[in-house]
């Protein structure tokens, strides 16, 4: 279905365990012409044959359904059903289960008490490539990020050559033994270079430093 088709209707699926908003929404998707009620589901267990049973264009997912959660619902979606926007809503704010759903792929955030035509808004904005959040939480978003931008800046990681030689070597899977050889330098002088890159890198160990190295482009 393309965005541009104004005269096709949305499908939307509907995921809440609480029966009496479950089919509020629903009601509320029948009732604007664009929309349309694709399935509705007190939870999330079996997510995959719900989501090809239904055929969703979007998914309105509640974060906390019993069994399979909805964060790891949206990661399935995500992985398995690409072209399928999300939708978060819940009654909570807090910043771990709002970018909890962003990395495991959901498209906007928004809370349950938002207004009606709000909610509307938000599943035509998702459907149509946009990324609706309701004011409170876009402005969590921006502090995290900024957040997250300003340890980025201030964790400047000086490795010295021989450093990051040992450091790929590492990466590489080599033994002390054979860095040694291959650095001409003693087992001693390495262990003494590895503490300094684990203490530089704040890890305690061979496979915290090589993750650390790769997802940081050290090397």
């Amino acid at each position: 279905m393309s965005a541009a088709d104004s005269t096709s209707e949305i499908n939307v699926a509907v995921f809440e365990d609480n029966d009496q908003l479950r089919e509020s929404l629903c009601q509320l998707l029948e009732s604007s012409e664009d929309l349309h009620c694709a399935g509705i589901f007190a939870d999330a267990n079996h997510i995959e044959r719900k989501i090809e049973r239904s055929h969703p264009d979007v998914v309105i997912m509640d974060i906390d359904l019993p069994g399979t959660n909805g964060i790891d619902a949206v990661n399935t979606i995500h992985e398995k059903f690409p072209r399928i926007r999300v939708l978060m809503q819940t009654v909570f704010d807090d910043n771990d289960k709002i970018f909890a759903a962003i990395r495991a792929g959901a498209s906007g955030y928004i809370l349950k008490k938002s207004a009606p035509a709000k909610i509307i808004d938000a599943i035509r904005e998702t459907y149509n490539g946009g990324a609706p959040m309701t004011p409170s939480i876009a402005e969590k978003v921006l502090n995290m990020f900024r957040i997250q931008t300003q340890q980025t800046q201030a964790e400047k990681i000086d490795l010295s050559e021989r450093e990051k030689e040992i450091l790929s070597l590492l990466v590489k899977g080599r033994s002390y033994k054979m860095i040694a050889a291959d650095c001409f330098i003693s087992i001693d002088t390495v262990n003494s270079h590895i503490k300094n890159i684990y203490e530089k890198l704040h890890v305690h160990s061979k496979s915290e430093a090589v993750v650390k190295a790769i997802n940081q482009k050290l090397i």
